[in-house]
């Protein structure tokens, strides 16, 4: 019997990537869900703000990849809170009361973005650059409690760049870039990860040079061997990285992180 798996987020670039991806290879059921239906894609109504009917929606349900996310800092109480962390209640309570055996959690690369480059980090650290960085370390800790307390196996992924065609777009984006067939990858090696592994967190890349992070001990903790690197890519592109967008700032969350210390509100 193939394992039951649900997708929040469905309809997103990494969420759709990962859906389809699980689905054509034929070894999952999966439900792809997001706050709006898509007949179309397969991709049925999910709203996880509403506990009911995320504890309905996860019945029977083996693994849930949590990929639904509010991407807007400019409304952290109306949108973010509510979206993306009672949502993410909502997914961990759910999956408790529904017997699911794991939640994969799309955390992020700027759960640590307040890092500088070239700093070594590891999943274990934690030092946002914003509101989305926090609310994705709140998460992944969020994950930790229901693995210790109610023993639902909790996966964090924080994901670096995905643009979505395959290739990266910056030089920042260089060395935490991920592809579609990478990504799928991961999302399978973690569903398929062993049931005595309890917790874990890790950063989704491929196998990038210069990557921010060792990601190496990822193929015999979980399987995982990703198939593209970057610099490779662009190679067939006739690209280098200079010439690609200049992004990399102080910081390894990007040009947009900046410590704004003494400014007035």
């Amino acid at each position: 019997m193939s394992r039951k798996i649900l997708v929040t987020g469905a309809a997103g670039r990494i969420g759709s990537c990962v859906a389809e991806g699980l689905k054509a290879s034929g070894r999952y059921e999966v439900t792809a869900t997001d706050i709006h239906a898509d007949p179309a894609r397969g991709v049925t109504k999910l709203d996880v703000t509403d506990g009911t009917a995320v504890e309905e929606a996860l019945r029977g349900i083996d693994t849930v990849l949590h990929f639904g996310w509010a991407k807007d800092e400019e409304d952290f109480l109306g949108k973010v809170l509510p979206v993306n962390v009672t949502g993410a209640y909502h997914i961990y309570e759910g999956a408790r009361k529904a017997g699911v055996s794991r939640v994969i959690f799309a955390s992020s690369n700027h759960a640590t973005g307040f890092y500088k480059v070239g700093e070594e980090i590891t999943p274990e650290d934690h030092r946002p650059d914003s509101f989305y960085g926090l609310s994705k370390s709140y998460i992944e800790l969020l994950g930790r409690l229901y693995a210790d307390k109610y023993g639902v196996s909790s996966f964090n992924i924080r994901i670096g760049n995905f643009p979505g065609d395959d290739r990266p777009h910056s030089d920042r984006a260089a060395h935490i870039w991920i592809s579609r067939r990478d990504m799928v990858q991961l999302a399978e090696c973690c569903i398929e990860a062993d049931a005595s592994a309890a917790f874990l967190s890790l950063y989704g890349t491929s196998a990038n040079e210069d990557n921010y992070y060792d990601i190496g001990y990822l193929k015999e903790q979980i399987g995982y061997a990703p198939q593209d690197n970057a610099a490779d890519v662009l190679a067939r592109y006739g690209l280098r990285e200079e010439e690609l967008k200049q992004e990399e700032g102080e910081y390894q969350g990007g040009p947009g992180v900046r410590r704004t210390v003494g400014e007035g509100s």
